[in-house]
């Protein structure tokens, strides 16, 4: 099964960019540091993300936590989890990490519940956690399906079931679930990676008329390929990397040309919460480069 980084290898091995004349473009110019945000803008509020010891998930944690915002995160690796809580707080910001797994009912009910008890309320969600598995329909286990659309689908129903509750008795606030363009095009060999993204579309358009009349605003975003463990190949040096990254974002993202870094979905989940988006609900946001627009035209040489 391909998870986290080892699905990477596939998608880089796939490009020919290792050892290839591919992977000698130049490198991209140096990753953003960090979300930029306005200065203390989520002052007082309570952040709860799942998957938030890495990638999208560890950005958003310290964007929110650079914010003002109060953070607690889940994730399964314990002594990253803590890592990433110790940085976060030697830099000013307040966060703490509790180990859980969304694929376990009891886990995210307590993972919810120790987050009220410590930070008192609940304002904003991001259902970030998820796994990926990289093989044709035919060669995937029922095991890995059921893996996939545990950790992905049912992971984000269950962090959902636990948080709205607090968030109704709080009077109201906001859940963003990352979902993943790839809900939205097809991509050879992802079929389970993706249908388990399209599948918490539905959560998020049915919960968000459920709940906006109560005060809960609903929303996903949809990031495009991102620079994560998810794609990049474990134990690849950063120069091949880097190189790797420019050919992958030049061939496969249409608009922009280029993979995203975790910070700029970051970017767009905090914004998502702000107050300036207080009429958006029911929503899938795209951001990803192009991507969703569709593909150029390409014509045979003459």
């Amino acid at each position: 099964m391909l998870r986290g980084a080892a699905a990477g290898a596939g998608a880089v091995g796939a490009l020919g960019l290792l050892g290839s004349a591919t992977a000698t473009a130049a490198a991209p110019a140096a990753a953003t540091t960090g979300v930029r945000t306005r200065s203390r803008r989520f002052a007082g509020k309570v952040v709860l993300i799942t998957g938030g010891t890495s990638g999208i998930g560890e950005a958003t944690a310290r964007g929110f936590a650079s914010a003002g915002a109060k953070v607690a995160f889940c994730g399964r690796r314990t002594e990253r989890g803590r890592a990433v809580e110790r940085d976060i707080r030697r830099s000013g910001g307040e966060a703490t990490y509790l180990p859980a797994d969304v694929r376990v009912p009891a886990e995210v009910k307590r993972f919810v519940d120790r987050s009220v008890e410590r930070y008192g309320r609940l304002d904003i969600a991001f259902n970030n956690a998820g796994i990926q598995v990289q093989k044709p329909l035919h060669e995937t286990s029922v095991a890995e399906w059921d893996d996939t659309t545990d950790t992905n689908a049912r992971g984000v129903f269950l962090a959902m079931k636990y948080q709205i509750p607090h968030l109704l008795a709080g009077g109201g606030g906001q859940i963003i679930v990352n979902s993943s363009v790839g809900a939205v095009v097809g991509r050879p060999g992802l079929s389970l990676y993706q249908s388990s993204k399209q599948a918490v579309l539905a959560l998020v358009k049915s919960a968000a008329l459920e709940y906006g009349s109560r005060g809960v605003r609903v929303n996903a975003v949809l990031p495009g390929i991102t620079d994560t463990a998810m794609i990049r190949p474990p134990g690849l040096d950063d120069a091949t990397w880097e190189r790797a990254k420019t050919a992958l974002g030049k061939l496969n993202v249409d608009g922009l040309g280029t993979v995203a870094d975790p910070e700029h979905i970051a970017t767009a989940v905090l914004a998502m919460a702000g107050d300036e988006f207080g009429y958006l609900t029911g929503v899938a946001l795209p951001v990803d480069g192009g991507i969703a627009a569709g593909r150029r035209m390409l014509l045979p040489e003459s």
